[in-house]
């Protein structure tokens, strides 16, 4: 004969496996639960600044950061600051990003390290002077869900054809060195 304890450890294990069983799809049975769908923010459409074309780049994540390009301006031979107008070199390329950090710690963002891709391979930096003169930000914390709207501004050749962006988050937490980043085409 089972001891007690057994008898009741068998009987135990026997209910749970039961209550996880359910009937669903057969004729009179409790029809199953919908999932709920998650709800989402019902943010108002802006229209695209002068200049600007609108990209439709789905989002794409690199170490703790979440990336999406939703704007491009090509060929510009002069930007305007509030203290300072600059001729290029060649053109300036701006790439307007929203930035995402979806963890649950802090991240950064290093825009010193995003590039512009054109179509002959080559990459280029940002223009840190032109940052400057348009109030962008070099680097800046992304604290837990921040998300941020900010401009890429580039100096490129005047030939030079836009091909792509290659965006770069900070790693996770705890991984030393850096990401591998990700390239979103540029139309």
């Amino acid at each position: 004969m089972r001891s007690p304890l057994t008898r009741f450890t068998v009987a135990a294990l026997v209910g749970l496996l039961l209550t996880g069983c359910t009937e669903t799809g057969r004729p009179g049975s409790a029809p199953s639960a919908t999932p709920t769908p998650t709800p989402t923010y019902n943010l108002a459409p802006r229209p695209v600044r002068p200049g600007e074309r609108p990209i439709n780049a789905r989002p794409v994540t690199d170490g703790d950061g979440r990336f999406q390009v939703i704007g491009l301006q090509t060929g510009l031979s002069t930007i305007f600051g509030t203290h300072a107008e600059w001729p290029a070199k060649g053109q300036y390329v701006a790439v307007r990003v929203v930035v995402e950090n979806p963890g649950r710690a802090n991240s950064r963002f290093d825009a010193k390290r995003q590039k512009l891709v054109t179509a002959d391979g080559a990459t280029y930096g940002i223009n840190r002077f032109v940052q400057a003169i348009k109030r962008q930000p070099d680097t800046l914390p992304l604290g837990a869900e921040v998300r941020i709207e900010l401009d890429l501004w580039f100096d490129i050749p005047k030939d030079a054809k836009v091909a792509a962006i290659q965006l770069f988050g900070d790693p996770p937490l705890g991984v030393g060195g850096s990401t591998d980043g990700v390239k979103v085409p540029l139309p």
